[in-house]
């Protein structure tokens, strides 16, 4: 019973260490294992460019052929054809399909790490039941029966796939450049990871394919375009570049690295980021062993998920030339891996160091020989106990031959060997590592990824440090977890975490606006429009922000509107209900002096009625401004502008009535004039009380219609909400207005014609002037008032009426207070009747 692992390999010294790792002590998983096989060690069947190893029962009488191997030596994988051939024939003739019956019949092949190996093997092994165990790449199986016989150690495809977009969320890297293999496994990887990129917002700047390893002159011929690649690659602005490959791409990347020196080419390598897939290790041809390898400090990687064995290294550490005289390719590893060279005693070596077969593996760097154990090596321990396991289970329950003797062979009908993959898929058991080991129903090992992050030394060394892992069971947000404060960031970073955008992101209070001919992932940055926030980066669109708030000075945040109104508790408030107060005293003042000189000649002149209810309309004007300060409630709301219309209205009509009634005095002083009779009380109580009533009418109308109240404005200002009484009906609140305008014009108009009246009688001259006052500030205050909002508005308003208060009040009762209380000698009848000359 022999169970074959094939392995492409491209350089002896890496297949050295591959194999290496194989031959670590398998220890017994079951007491019956150790009956039937002597050792437990993996024998070592041969290398070239595949190798064979083998689990043996006692000896290994019949190893593969010299000729088998010159067939793998090619590198190019359609060869495994003839060796699948080979491996079924009888070992040193080639005839399909016949062996034999002393040749030993293999139960099992371990195949990988590439996946066109499997794809040239599988249709071959498949025509013979044998249970193929692939620890690297797989193709997909074309027939659902063929792929029954296929087991794979190494995870999905689909599931890596899923784990690089998540690493890609992770670390915000939305700018990315991909490097793929020209080959079917390179364009399923790109049919399946360009879309899932578009749909999570990461976009890609380039695509390059890198051609597959040849050791033609068409490496030469390459190297122009190769360097022309590499310029391509190290000028874009993407800093993370996904790789994609297989275990002979890092021979490639490096070629790529070294390719400007080659070509004497002053190109240097600008800081990017590699995140290599799960296939890749590090691999290097013998010229390649003083390449430099520092573009691959702080790189990621995934791996197929792997533990440290017990007692590895110590088994490698004691390795030697001596122990290992079984194995035909030791020498040629050994001489290539220390620099040396083997002589016997007759023959002396002159160039180089000798080989003394006692040298130690451990002294040499990683990138020679690595002593830990890698995800492929786990891969093959795990997969070759599976093998192991299912047998035992297999011969326990169905086979029912014996064993013939300590020393002897396990004998069974080759015709039973098939149904092995049926115990195969049901396999489950604890590793020597404590982990457990099975398959799926699709014979897939259940297992996750490693999250590798590679630390680079001067010495060509390197370490392969585990920083997260990836387990496609979990749920999408909980899929990848990664220790951030673990990873080692390149140095060219100044090691900290690399942004891979396509440009900078948008701060809070900007957004994104693509720009034409690019990638969605390219983008301008505008600032958010008035009254807009954006609070994050890299937002789409600005917002408005919620009622009762305003955005801050940065557009980054809402704040909380302020309640604004104009209150006592402010100076502007303050002044104005000052103002107001005063003016209403001096009004009181002014009409006390009038009562009390209300028999002199200059009070009885000017019509003693009218000019009390002149003063009263002026005192409750100054008063009506209060209503205006404070804030708005319900009935203040009602009382402002009707009170203010009304107390106004008197006011002129009283202005108008003293008008009036100058004219027709005169008129009527000449002789036989008719209108004598009417001037006295009767007529200017006539005009007060009927133009006071058109304006109650009015404002009775535009209370019962639409009636002010007060209100909150949310968007006059941006940063305040204003309470304010709302006028209910804009068009009666002009209509109070434009009586009082139409008052104040017949009055002006009125004391204009009167102004050439005799001195004496004239209170026509300071009548035109108080009305010309009144109708400037009324005429100022419509555009001003419309211009202005919250307290401000309602200041404009209180000044109006306070200015045109106090322009009655002063142009017409100022100088009668002055002739009663500084000029006495003048308010007497006599002086009274003069005309004027």
């Amino acid at each position: 019973m022999v169970v074959f692992v094939v392995v492409e390999l491209v350089l002896v010294p890496l297949a050295m260490c591959k194999v290496t790792l194989l031959k670590c002590p398998i220890r017994d998983p079951l007491p019956i294992l150790h009956k039937y096989y002597k050792s437990g060690d993996l024998l070592i069947a041969g290398i070239m460019s595949q190798i064979y190893v083998a689990i043996n029962p006692i000896t290994f009488e019949n190893p593969p052929s010299e000729e088998l191997f010159d067939d793998l030596f090619y590198f190019d994988p359609s060869r495994t054809y003839l060796a699948s051939m080979k491996l079924l024939s009888t070992q040193g003739k080639f005839v399909p399909n016949y062996k034999s019956g002393t040749q030993n019949h293999p139960v099992a092949i371990f195949i990988g790490p590439n996946w066109h190996v499997c794809l040239y093997a599988a249709p071959i092994l498949y025509f013979y039941k044998i249970p193929q165990i692939s620890y690297g790449s797989a193709p997909n199986m074309d027939s659902k029966t063929q792929s029954v016989f296929f087991h794979h150690t190494f995870p999905n495809q689909a599931h890596q796939t899923m784990g690089i977009l998540r690493m890609l969320l992770y670390f915000r890297w939305t700018w990315i450049g991909v490097l793929s293999l020209q080959d079917e496994n390179g364009e399923s990887f790109l049919q399946d990871m360009v879309p899932l990129l578009s749909q999570n917002g990461i976009c890609i700047d380039f695509i390059e394919m890198m051609p597959a390893i040849t050791f033609s002159t068409e490496l030469l011929l390459k190297m122009s375009e190769g360097l022309e690649r590499f310029k391509y690659v190290m000028g874009s602005t993407a800093k993370a570049l996904v790789l994609n490959g297989e275990i002979e791409t890092m021979i490639i990347l490096r070629v790529f690295f070294q390719l400007p020196e080659i070509a004497d080419d002053p190109v240097k390598p600008t800081a990017k980021i590699w995140i290599m897939s799960a296939q890749m290790d590090f691999t290097s041809l013998p010229l390649q062993r003083d390449w430099d390898i520092s573009f691959l400090h702080g790189s990621i990687s995934l791996a197929s998920h792997s533990m440290e064995l017990s007692g590895f290294q110590k088994f490698l550490q004691e390795k030697n030339l001596n122990s290992e005289k079984e194995d035909g390719f030791i020498r040629d590893f050994w001489q290539q891996a220390f620099l040396c060279s083997f002589s016997d005693s007759t023959v002396e070596e002159k160039d180089g160091e000798i080989c003394t077969g006692e040298e130690k593996l451990e002294a040499l760097p990683g990138s020679v020989f690595e002593t830990t154990t890698t995800a492929n090596s786990y891969s093959i321990y795990n997969g070759v106990y599976a093998v192991v396991h299912a047998l035992h289970v297999m011969q326990a329950s169905r086979l029912k031959s014996t064993a013939t003797g300590h020393g002897g062979r396990w004998h069974h009908p080759d015709q039973d060997w098939w149904q092995l993959h049926h115990f195969l898929r049901r396999v489950s058991f604890n590793n020597s590592a404590g982990e457990s080991i099975s398959f799926d129903q699709n014979g897939e090992i259940v297992t996750e990824f490693d999250i590798i992050n590679w630390v680079m030394f001067p010495n060509q060394s390197f370490l392969r440090v585990k920083v997260g892992k990836i387990d496609s069971k979990a749920p999408p947000d909980k899929m990848i977890a990664i220790h951030d404060n673990a990873i080692v960031w390149p140095t060219m970073f100044n090691k900290v975490q690399p942004l891979s955008v396509c440009n900078e992101n948008c701060p809070a209070g900007y957004s994104k606006r693509k720009k034409e001919g690019k990638p969605f992932c390219c983008y301008d940055c505008l600032a958010c429009p008035p009254g807009k926030i954006s609070n994050e980066k890299d937002k789409n669109e600005c917002s408005l922000c919620p009622e009762g708030q305003y955005p801050n000075k940065d557009q980054t945040l809402c704040l909380p509107k302020e309640i604004s109104f104009l209150s006592y508790g402010e100076p502007l408030g303050i002044s104005l209900a000052i103002v107001a107060l005063s003016f209403a005293f001096i009004t009181a003042l002014v009409l006390w002096i009038v009562i009390k000189h209300r028999d002199t000649p200059l009070v009885k002149a000017n019509n003693r009625d009218l000019t009390y209810a002149l003063l009263i309309s002026l005192l409750l004007s100054f008063l009506s401004a209060l209503l205006f300060i404070g804030e708005p409630k319900k009935v203040t709301c009602l009382l402002r502008q009707t009170a203010f219309g009304i107390i106004f209205s008197v006011a002129v009509s009283c202005v108008l009535a003293k008008t009036v009634i100058v004219v027709l005095a005169f008129m009527a002083t000449k002789p036989g004039s008719r209108v004598r009779r009417w001037v006295g009380k009767k007529m200017s109580n006539s005009i007060v009380l009927a133009c006071s009533l058109v304006q109650a009418a009015i404002c009775t109308v535009w209370l019962v219609t639409s009636p002010p109240f007060p209100a909150l404005d949310m968007n006059s200002m941006t940063d305040k909400i204003l309470i304010e009484c709302n006028e209910g009906s804009v068009t009666m609140f002009y209509c109070v207005l434009s009586f009082l305008a139409f008052l104040a014009t017949i009055s002006f108009t009125v004391a204009f014609f009167a102004r050439k009246l005799p001195d004496s009688f004239n209170e026509a001259k300071f009548i035109t002037f108080s009305m010309l006052v009144f109708c400037s500030v009324w005429v100022s205050f419509v555009p001003t008032y419309l211009s202005t909002k919250g307290k401000s508005m309602v200041a404009v308003e209180i000044f109006s009426i306070l200015a045109s208060s106090a322009g009655l009040l002063g142009c017409i009762f100022s100088p009668k207070c002055y002739i009663i209380l500084l000029r006495p000698e003048l308010n007497r009848r006599g002086h009274l009747l003069k005309t004027k000359n």
